[in-house]
């Protein structure tokens, strides 16, 4: 009985200091986890998702030159809601796409390489649905999304889900972006982004869960 009892006790000290190894080791690595980059192949385009401008873009016209895809294709971007007081005062209001163009122009893409797709998509996933769509459209096998570090991991989980394996998705980070997923608990950006994206991948894993349940 003794023994029995002491068994039990060792267990309950044991769990709790498991679980806190366990969150901490979560806590430190939940950063580095989120980075989904796979390896580089040749493909049909180089696609900047949508934000985080420059950083896409300039890594998107790096791949260019480098020959990994023929084209670079930008996703429309829409303004629905300006501030009045940049009408008033004459400013006009650039969409992200609009500053892509720009850059990758700037950096020596030829102006016959950059595509605009169209719709303009609100949200990741219909980012990604739209892709996938001109891909199967012109029967291509292979794009590469070019993305901030830390987004990486949602949209290899939403593509995996919405698209499935064909066509290919080539994930790859946006490198001139300032961020370090091994110490991301430093920056106060890092720590935005890893909230973000953790929140962001619990809501898609739901909505696609319920999307799956309801077909």
């Amino acid at each position: 009985m003794p023994n029995r009892l002491g068994r039990r006790l060792l267990i309950c000290l044991i769990m709790p200091a498991l679980t806190v190894i366990a969150a901490f080791w979560a806590f430190r690595n939940v950063g580095r986890w989120l980075v989904a980059q796979v390896t580089l192949q040749h493909a049909r385009a180089i696609v900047v998702l949508s934000w985080r401008v420059p950083f896409r873009a300039v890594e998107a016209a790096d791949l260019y030159h480098q020959g990994w895809a023929p084209e670079v294709w930008l996703l429309r971007d829409e303004i629905d809601d300006v501030d009045e007081t940049f009408i008033e005062i004459g400013v006009p209001h650039t969409s992200d796409q609009d500053y892509d163009q720009k850059v990758l122009e700037r950096l020596g893409v030829p102006k016959e390489a950059i595509r605009i797709l169209e719709p303009s998509p609100t949200t990741t996933v219909g980012e990604i649905t739209l892709i996938a769509y001109e891909m199967r459209r012109r029967g291509e096998d292979k794009v590469v999304l070019v993305t901030s570090p830390m987004h990486t991991r949602r949209v290899k989980l939403i593509w995996h889900r919405v698209v499935g394996d064909q066509p290919q998705a080539i994930l790859r980070i946006a490198s001139g972006e300032r961020t370090d997923p091994d110490h991301w608990w430093r920056s106060t950006k890092d720590i935005q982004d890893v909230l973000h994206e953790v929140l962001s991948l619990i809501d898609a894993r739901l909505s696609l869960w319920l999307h799956h349940a309801n077909d």
